[in-house]
């Protein structure tokens, strides 16, 4: 873990993304956030971000700096959890959220260890709130519903409808595919890659997005014979 992520750790959630701070100094986790966005700013590209800043004592310039500095970044700030009252009433203030959602127990993150199998196969319909993470390949066997999220490091493969949102090689590698019978999701990301929003097609034809010689990620027909 390098030094920005042991400040300031990062992790999906249903709502968006959630920073989760240590106890130094605000400055400190301050600039690790905003170090940590502009490292990858194209995976945080109109991200909805929470942050539990644990008891750290904010007031409204603290929150009011950071809000401005999230959106010239395009990244929006929308919840503050916090275990101090003055924290949570300036969150309050400002319109921010002060708790979030938790996603109910069949709906939990799913998050899976390596091993030796370099494919997870999937044989369900993954509905909204569920994410899965996996260290190679997913090949799953039914939908992915909006609100539904897929991280793997390799290619994911979905013999189904794609709603939801799914970053393949998301270690880094350029050379990850993401195949569907129906490639209309939220958002696509492959690497540091992002996809605008995809709208449902009337005649959706099976497709493949990948990473293409100019360097941008792009769907064309899933030629399979």
């Amino acid at each position: 873990m390098n030094q920005l992520t042991a400040l300031v750790q990062i992790k999906g959630i249903r709502d968006g993304l959630l920073a989760a701070f240590t106890d130094a100094p605000w400055d400190e986790q301050k600039q690790a956030l905003l170090a940590q966005i502009d490292e990858k700013p194209a995976f945080f590209q109109g991200a909805r971000l929470a942050m539990d800043v644990g008891a750290q004592i904010l007031k409204v310039n603290d929150l009011v700096d950071l809000r401005d500095f999230l959106s010239e970044r395009n990244v929006s700030l929308w919840a503050v959890i916090s275990e101090s009252p003055i924290t949570e009433q300036t969150a309050q203030l400002l319109g921010l959220a002060t708790r979030i959602s938790k996603p109910r127990p069949e709906e939990r993150k799913q998050t899976l260890e390596a091993s030796d199998e370099s494919a997870l196969f999937i044989n369900k319909t993954l509905r909204s709130g569920t994410r899965v993470e996996f260290p190679g390949n997913v090949v799953v066997v039914g939908d992915v519903n909006p609100g539904a999220e897929i991280i793997a490091d390799g290619n994911v493969i979905v013999w189904g409808r794609v709603r939801g949102m799914i970053h393949a090689g998301c270690r880094g590698n350029r050379s990850a595919m993401i195949c569907a019978l129906d490639l209309s999701a939220t958002q696509l990301r492959i690497a540091d890659e992002v996809s605008a929003v995809l709208k449902p097609q009337k005649d959706p034809k099976p497709e493949i997005a990948s990473i293409n010689k100019e360097g941008r990620l792009q769907a064309e027909l899933w030629q399979t014979g």
